[in-house]
């Protein structure tokens, strides 16, 4: 009995053994994301092809993007360049300006100086900036924080202008219960300076452009400070939001934040993060409108993107789920002269057509 006993254990432990060889295959490893060199020209390519994309609607998005004052249009797929069109005069290396879409640099950049323990996105605005940076009530301005700033809910009147001047920036309601679109948010760069004993452009310059290879520089317009850049840099940022603030290895500002940024920051515009724009929501604001308009912000695009919008149409797109960074800078596609425009939803219709 003991012999039969072992020949059946051992009989047993061929079979597992056997059973454990033919079903062990090789799994398909998941690429990992790539990260252009922080210095030269290099960045790797795929072709649309090996994605199993529609090639053949490729030439009638470039077509509509040309028709549309485009100047560039990239596309990354995990990392690496699978389109990339310069048109109506533009190339690789003249700067262009992101416009309204360079909020997601400050907003960033705030994150950095908190996770650095500089300052407290949940702190009024006066602890850094002093009292008297509004022509608000003392008791309505120490309501606003940099929270607020970045939320797009000051509470500030938002109908006088791009000044921000302390004349200009007026009470309307208390910070927190009004969502407007207004410049006041550069006032986070003013923080950010006052915080870290730095500048404005020392701080973002060592602390986010230098470190994931972008070019680029902030030039003055009309009290207020606008990023201009090659379209390869808006993708390196663009690049680094989707792998949460990782740069190859490196945390260049902690996933935590960049999650609370590019979710609802607020009550009142579920599409709004900080300074992000939010996809796949019930429902949104418009810039200059307190008007809630029921549905998803672009209904052709995945409900998992997030962007940053500029005027005259300049973009960043990041889908998480599809591993796409998308960017956009040109000229105004129409008429519109609001952050978003009907482009976007023709757009999303175009690079569907390829992508899926």
């Amino acid at each position: 009995m003991r012999l039969k006993h072992l020949f059946l254990i051992s009989l047993l432990s061929f079979f597992i053994s056997c059973g454990s060889d033919d079903t062990s295959t090789v799994l398909p490893t998941e690429e990992a994301m790539y990260f252009p060199p922080i210095t030269g020209t290099t960045w790797e390519t795929k072709t649309p092809e090996s994605l199993g994309w529609n090639t053949a609607n490729i030439a009638a998005l470039n077509t509509y993007l040309s028709d549309k004052n485009s100047k560039s249009f990239i596309v990354l797929h995990n990392g690496k360049i699978v389109m990339e069109q310069y048109f109506n005069g533009h190339d690789a290396i003249t700067p262009r300006y992101w416009a309204s879409a360079g909020k997601t640099l400050t907003s960033t950049v705030t994150g950095i100086a908190e996770q650095e323990g500089f300052l407290n996105i949940n702190t009024k605005v006066s602890n850094y900036l002093g009292t008297g940076w509004t022509s608000a009530p003392l008791a309505k301005e120490n309501l606003i924080t940099c929270k607020n700033l970045l939320s797009m809910n000051s509470g500030l009147n938002d109908a006088l202008g791009d000044d921000v001047s302390p004349a200009n920036l007026q009470y309307v309601a208390d910070a927190g219960t009004r969502w407007a679109y207004h410049n006041v948010y550069v006032k986070l760069q003013d923080v950010v300076a006052q915080a870290t004993g730095q500048t404005w452009n020392a701080y973002f310059n060592t602390k986010l452009r230098d470190k994931i290879g972008m070019t680029g520089y902030w030039l003055p317009y009309q009290g207020l400070s606008v990023y201009s850049s090659d379209s390869r840099s808006m993708a390196r940022f663009g690049l680094l939001a989707l792998a949460k603030g990782n740069w190859n290895g490196t945390q260049i500002i902690n996933s935590a934040y960049l999650n609370s940024a590019t979710n609802t920051s607020q009550t009142i515009n579920q599409a709004y993060g900080y300074l992000w724009w939010l996809n796949g929501k019930t429902s949104y604001h418009m810039p200059q409108s307190q008007l809630q308009i029921p549905g998803t912000l672009i209904p052709t695009a995945p409900s998992d993107m997030y962007c940053a919008l500029g005027k005259n149409d300049q973009k960043i797109y990041v889908v998480p789920s599809k591993k796409l960074v998308i960017i956009r800078m040109g000229d105004a596609a129409d008429t519109s002269n609001f952050a978003l425009s009907d482009f976007d939803e023709t757009l999303w219709q175009k690079i569907s057509a390829v992508i899926n």
